[in-house]
Protein backbone atom coordinates (compact mmCIF):
# COMPACT_ATOMS: atom_id res chain seq x y z
CA UNK A 1 0.00 0.00 0.00
CA UNK A 2 2.56 2.59 0.63
CA UNK A 3 5.17 1.56 -2.02
CA UNK A 4 1.27 2.21 -4.42
CA UNK A 5 1.04 5.48 -2.90
CA UNK A 6 4.70 6.83 -3.16
CA UNK A 7 4.77 5.95 -6.68
CA UNK A 8 1.47 7.46 -7.46
CA UNK A 9 2.81 10.60 -5.50
CA UNK A 10 5.81 10.50 -7.82
CA UNK A 11 4.03 10.57 -11.04
CA UNK A 12 1.69 13.39 -9.58
CA UNK A 13 4.69 15.30 -8.28
CA UNK A 14 6.43 15.14 -11.79
CA UNK A 15 3.32 16.09 -13.76
CA UNK A 16 2.46 19.66 -14.78
CA UNK A 17 -0.09 21.70 -12.51
CA UNK A 18 -3.46 21.56 -13.64
CA UNK A 19 -3.44 17.75 -14.47
CA UNK A 20 -6.05 15.41 -14.98
CA UNK A 21 -6.08 12.28 -13.28
CA UNK A 22 -8.13 9.14 -13.53
CA UNK A 23 -7.92 5.85 -11.16
CA UNK A 24 -7.16 4.07 -14.63
CA UNK A 25 -3.98 6.30 -15.06
CA UNK A 26 -2.20 3.98 -12.32
CA UNK A 27 -3.71 0.22 -13.01
CA UNK A 28 -0.08 -1.02 -13.16
CA UNK A 29 1.04 0.81 -10.31
CA UNK A 30 -1.21 -1.39 -7.78
CA UNK A 31 -4.71 -2.97 -7.16
CA UNK A 32 -7.54 -0.58 -7.67
CA UNK A 33 -8.29 -0.85 -3.66
CA UNK A 34 -4.59 0.54 -2.97
CA UNK A 35 -5.17 2.86 -5.84
CA UNK A 36 -8.61 4.56 -4.44
CA UNK A 37 -6.97 4.21 -0.92
CA UNK A 38 -3.50 6.53 -2.19
CA UNK A 39 -5.81 9.09 -4.14
CA UNK A 40 -7.77 9.72 -1.09
CA UNK A 41 -4.50 10.22 0.86
CA UNK A 42 -3.36 12.27 -1.69
CA UNK A 43 -6.14 14.52 -1.78
CA UNK A 44 -6.42 14.87 2.14
CA UNK A 45 -3.05 16.40 1.94
CA UNK A 46 -3.64 18.72 -0.82
CA UNK A 47 -1.60 17.28 -3.15
CA UNK A 48 -4.08 16.35 -5.44
CA UNK A 49 -8.11 17.77 -5.93
CA UNK A 50 -11.28 15.72 -6.38
CA UNK A 51 -13.21 17.51 -9.34
CA UNK A 52 -15.74 14.67 -9.44
CA UNK A 53 -15.94 10.98 -8.53
CA UNK A 54 -13.06 9.15 -10.16
CA UNK A 55 -11.53 12.67 -11.29
CA UNK A 56 -8.90 14.27 -9.92
CA UNK A 57 -6.03 17.55 -10.82
CA UNK A 58 -2.89 18.54 -9.08
CA UNK A 59 -3.70 22.05 -8.30
CA UNK A 60 -2.72 25.05 -10.63
CA UNK A 61 -2.19 28.26 -8.78
CA UNK A 62 -3.00 31.61 -10.04
CA UNK A 63 0.29 33.20 -10.08
CA UNK A 64 -0.54 36.45 -11.97
CA UNK A 65 -3.73 37.34 -10.28
CA UNK A 66 -3.54 35.65 -6.76
CA UNK A 67 -7.25 34.12 -7.12
CA UNK A 68 -6.36 30.36 -5.45
CA UNK A 69 -6.12 27.56 -7.76
CA UNK A 70 -7.57 27.29 -11.00
CA UNK A 71 -10.05 24.66 -11.69
CA UNK A 72 -9.88 22.66 -15.06
CA UNK A 73 -12.36 23.91 -17.52
CA UNK A 74 -15.46 21.85 -18.78
CA UNK A 75 -13.56 21.24 -21.65
CA UNK A 76 -10.57 20.21 -20.21
CA UNK A 77 -12.67 17.67 -18.24
CA UNK A 78 -14.38 16.32 -20.90
CA UNK A 79 -11.56 16.09 -23.22
CA UNK A 80 -9.70 13.83 -20.82
CA UNK A 81 -12.80 11.78 -20.25
CA UNK A 82 -12.82 11.14 -23.98
CA UNK A 83 -9.05 10.45 -24.31
CA UNK A 84 -9.32 7.63 -21.66
CA UNK A 85 -12.23 6.47 -23.09
CA UNK A 86 -10.81 6.98 -26.61
CA UNK A 87 -13.91 8.35 -28.06
CA UNK A 88 -14.57 12.11 -29.76
CA UNK A 89 -16.94 14.56 -28.46
CA UNK A 90 -18.59 17.79 -30.01
CA UNK A 91 -19.77 20.83 -28.02
CA UNK A 92 -23.16 20.88 -29.16
CA UNK A 93 -26.11 22.98 -27.88
CA UNK A 94 -26.26 26.16 -25.58
CA UNK A 95 -22.24 25.62 -24.65
CA UNK A 96 -21.60 25.67 -28.80
CA UNK A 97 -23.17 29.10 -28.64
CA UNK A 98 -21.43 30.64 -25.41
CA UNK A 99 -18.08 29.12 -27.49
CA UNK A 100 -18.63 31.15 -30.75
CA UNK A 101 -20.21 34.23 -28.91
CA UNK A 102 -23.42 33.56 -30.15
CA UNK A 103 -24.85 33.56 -26.58
CA UNK A 104 -23.83 34.44 -23.19
CA UNK A 105 -26.04 32.17 -21.17
CA UNK A 106 -23.89 29.56 -19.81
CA UNK A 107 -25.80 26.02 -19.07
CA UNK A 108 -25.34 24.17 -15.98
CA UNK A 109 -25.41 20.83 -17.76
CA UNK A 110 -22.47 21.25 -20.67
CA UNK A 111 -23.54 18.88 -23.37
CA UNK A 112 -21.23 17.04 -25.61
CA UNK A 113 -22.08 14.82 -28.69
CA UNK A 114 -20.12 11.47 -28.84
CA UNK A 115 -19.35 8.24 -30.89
CA UNK A 116 -19.43 6.83 -26.53
CA UNK A 117 -21.77 6.31 -24.25
CA UNK A 118 -24.33 8.30 -22.82
CA UNK A 119 -23.52 9.29 -19.59
CA UNK A 120 -23.87 12.38 -17.28
CA UNK A 121 -20.60 13.41 -15.03
CA UNK A 122 -21.99 15.59 -11.76
CA UNK A 123 -19.02 18.25 -11.36
CA UNK A 124 -20.40 20.18 -8.26
CA UNK A 125 -23.99 21.46 -7.16
CA UNK A 126 -26.05 21.93 -10.34
CA UNK A 127 -23.12 21.41 -12.75
CA UNK A 128 -22.31 18.86 -14.91
CA UNK A 129 -21.30 17.19 -18.34
CA UNK A 130 -23.75 15.21 -20.60
CA UNK A 131 -22.25 12.87 -23.23
CA UNK A 132 -24.90 12.61 -25.44
CA UNK A 133 -24.47 9.49 -28.22
CA UNK A 134 -25.04 9.98 -31.94
CA UNK A 135 -24.79 7.39 -34.71
CA UNK A 136 -24.29 10.65 -36.88
CA UNK A 137 -20.61 10.33 -37.40
CA UNK A 138 -20.22 13.00 -40.58
CA UNK A 139 -20.42 15.58 -36.74
CA UNK A 140 -16.66 14.12 -36.13
CA UNK A 141 -15.31 14.19 -39.61
CA UNK A 142 -14.64 18.32 -39.95
CA UNK A 143 -11.20 19.20 -40.27
CA UNK A 144 -11.69 22.64 -38.50
CA UNK A 145 -12.86 22.89 -34.66
CA UNK A 146 -13.97 25.70 -35.79
CA UNK A 147 -16.33 24.68 -38.34
CA UNK A 148 -17.99 22.03 -36.54
CA UNK A 149 -18.68 24.48 -33.87
CA UNK A 150 -20.69 26.37 -36.23
CA UNK A 151 -22.81 23.85 -37.53
CA UNK A 152 -23.63 22.90 -34.24
CA UNK A 153 -24.28 26.36 -33.53
CA UNK A 154 -26.61 26.96 -36.46
CA UNK A 155 -28.33 23.17 -35.90
CA UNK A 156 -29.11 24.89 -32.22
CA UNK A 157 -30.29 28.26 -33.35
CA UNK A 158 -32.60 26.64 -36.36
CA UNK A 159 -32.98 27.86 -39.39
CA UNK A 160 -35.51 30.61 -38.97
CA UNK A 161 -34.23 31.86 -35.90
CA UNK A 162 -30.62 33.10 -36.85
CA UNK A 163 -30.15 36.63 -37.31
CA UNK A 164 -28.11 39.23 -39.12
CA UNK A 165 -26.29 39.60 -35.48
CA UNK A 166 -25.82 35.51 -35.30
CA UNK A 167 -24.45 35.53 -39.34
CA UNK A 168 -22.10 38.63 -38.66
CA UNK A 169 -20.50 36.70 -35.69
CA UNK A 170 -20.19 33.80 -37.56
CA UNK A 171 -18.84 35.82 -40.65
CA UNK A 172 -15.70 36.55 -38.23
CA UNK A 173 -15.03 32.74 -37.32
CA UNK A 174 -15.12 31.79 -40.55
CA UNK A 175 -12.41 33.89 -41.65
CA UNK A 176 -9.92 32.09 -39.38
CA UNK A 177 -11.03 28.86 -41.44
CA UNK A 178 -8.06 28.06 -43.96
CA UNK A 179 -10.14 27.73 -47.42
CA UNK A 180 -8.93 24.39 -47.59
CA UNK A 181 -10.56 23.09 -44.88
CA UNK A 182 -13.73 25.03 -45.24
CA UNK A 183 -14.02 23.47 -48.65
CA UNK A 184 -14.13 20.39 -47.49
CA UNK A 185 -15.96 20.76 -44.08
CA UNK A 186 -18.89 22.76 -46.12
CA UNK A 187 -19.70 19.62 -47.70
CA UNK A 188 -20.58 18.04 -44.12
CA UNK A 189 -22.56 20.62 -43.51
CA UNK A 190 -26.58 19.88 -43.51
CA UNK A 191 -28.10 21.64 -46.72
CA UNK A 192 -29.73 25.03 -45.47
CA UNK A 193 -26.34 25.13 -43.23
CA UNK A 194 -24.24 25.26 -46.48
CA UNK A 195 -26.51 27.35 -48.27
CA UNK A 196 -26.33 29.74 -45.33
CA UNK A 197 -22.65 30.56 -45.23
CA UNK A 198 -21.93 30.14 -48.86
CA UNK A 199 -23.93 33.50 -48.92
CA UNK A 200 -21.51 34.95 -46.61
Amino acid sequence: MQSVYAEIKRVVNNSADGTLFFPDDFASIGSSDAVRAALVRLCRSGILLRVAQGIYFSPKVDTKWGSGTIPPSIEEIAEGIAKRDKVRIVPTGVYALNLLGLSTQIPGNVVFVTDGSGRKINIGPGKGILFKHTSEMRIFAYRSQVMSLIVMALREIGENNVTDQHLSIIKQHLSTISQEDFQKDIQLAPIWVRKMLLRL
